[in-house]
């Protein structure tokens, strides 16, 4: 969720922010879920993305949503950014991407239930401007230069780094769209496990989300372009943290870590101060170019935590981050995955026994793979479709474990049918598409948008 953090006061101490980080454990009865998703909007009549302003906008969605359902606006100078509703938020991305970041609840069924109210709410504003909203991993049609621009000032910042220093950052920015769980640990070992365990096994979840094989409006060689992109982008803040696997890893290492990533902004009285590729901690000894003799607070800490972008992120809970974005089943999916897999114990302990023997080289080539294959790839003899399969298994057991039942279900395993099918048939959705596209569809790809639409 790109919108300003509140973390706290002053940092007088460095010990402050590793502070920070560990006073997100939580007892177990207190760990919750929150789940994020990012989706497209459009116009029917000319498939063109909703642009900021005008009759048929995101504008006009959020001023919809804020009327008629009683959100709270989030504002940027003039401009309404954001929403928030019952510890829930509705964000927007660079290129306009509608998300949902929602309130922590106890269960999939309440992820359900919301998720469900905002789709029916987005709708309702929606339908009467003949648009819609689809969910999918990286927009297949639309170019660079059709994206509009949101705005926010940190986007602006963003978008002027990101030639700097890689190749498809503004595709990200602009034309990707991710579905991700945010998770709470109950300590500092704790942490550790979830995190290994999370950056290990995000390429199966890339391989089994996978619904980005479009760009341009053709095929792009891959089944996670989404996937693709991120590893091809400013080095200094993504990938797969082999510092994480090293003995000793704790939440000062991850400081450590946060510390060395340049800087993108300053937030100040409503405004973003640029602070491109400066450091953080020239800014704790009051010696950022930017603002001369000013200490930063926990909010600063806070918004910079925001700026790293690696497969699995801490900040006072774990973010899973490889999945594309798709459709209601697959937005389900994702966090009865991550919650199988980490919140029953024997689960996570037995998830970590099937990835701790792995090296760098291993969990490097499964990210590769699984973006470039999804279920189809491997790397050095593990193929994804054993591995998915495997992971599925284990996730359904610790799920079964926490016997979360609802509407005649007896516990949130139900939830993962979608990726059983996958495992079973060895087709994801990117696979499904392709299929599509190069038989049914006869290569016309705007019949994509009917077929993802949320």
């Amino acid at each position: 969720m790109s919108i300003p953090q509140q973390g706290g006061g002053p940092i007088e101490r460095r010990e402050q922010l590793a502070e920070y980080v560990g006073g997100g454990e939580k007892p177990r009865v207190d760990w919750r879920i929150g789940t994020e998703h990012e989706k497209f909007g459009f116009t029917w009549d000319d498939l063109k993305p909703l642009p900021y302003g005008g009759a048929r906008s995101i504008r006009a969605m959020l001023e919809g949503l804020r009327d008629r359902f009683g959100w709270e606006p989030v504002l940027e100078g003039d401009n309404i950014i954001g929403l928030s509703r019952n510890g829930a938020n509705v964000s927007l991305e660079p290129g306009g991407q509608f998300e949902l970041s929602g309130a922590p609840v106890d269960s999939i069924h309440d992820t359900r239930a919301e998720l469900d109210t905002h789709l029916a709410e987005v709708a309702a504003i929606a339908e009467p401007m003949d648009a819609g909203f689809m969910g999918i991993g990286a927009a297949p049609i639309w170019h660079q230069d059709d994206m509009p621009m949101m705005p926010k000032g940190r986007y602006r910042l963003m978008t002027d780094y990101m030639d700097r220093v890689g190749t498809l950052g503004k595709q990200m920015m602009y034309r990707t769209c991710t579905v991700q769980v945010n998770l709470d640990y109950g300590s500092e070992a704790d942490m550790v496990k979830k995190l290994r365990v999370a950056l290990s096994l995000q390429p199966v979840a890339t391989a089994l989300f996978a619904s980005s094989p479009f760009l341009d409006g053709q095929p792009n060689g891959m089944k996670s372009w989404r996937g693709h992109i991120w590893q091809n982008l400013d080095e200094a803040r993504t990938g797969m943290l082999p510092f994480v696997f090293r003995d000793g890893f704790g939440y000062e290492a991850w400081v450590d870590y946060v510390l060395n990533v340049p800087m993108y902004f300053v937030y100040r009285d409503g405004r973003y101060i640029d602070a491109l590729g400066m450091s953080f901690r020239d800014f704790m000894k009051g010696r950022l170019p930017a603002l001369p003799g000013e200490v930063p607070t926990l909010s600063d800490w806070a918004d910079h935590m925001t700026t790293v972008f690696p497969e699995a992120r801490v900040k006072k809970y774990i973010e899973m981050r490889g999945a594309d974005a798709g459709d209601r089943a697959h937005l389900l999916a994702l966090p009865a995955l991550w919650v199988g897999l980490t919140y029953d114990q024997g689960t996570l302990d037995a998830a970590w026994d099937l990835v701790k023997g792995w090296d760098d080289d291993t969990r490097e080539g499964l990210r590769r793979a699984a973006a470039r294959d999804a279920l189809a790839g491997e790397a050095n003899g593990i193929h994804l479709r054993d591995l998915a399969a495997q992971v599925v298994d284990l996730a359904s057991a610790g799920l079964a474990a926490r016997a979360r039942g609802a509407d005649g279900m007896t516990d949130e395993q139900p939830y993962l049918d979608v990726l059983r099918e996958h495992v079973s048939s060895g087709q994801v959705t990117a696979d499904r598409l392709l299929a599509l596209y190069r038989g049914e569809w006869a290569g016309d790809l705007t019949r994509i948008y009917r077929k993802q639409a949320l």
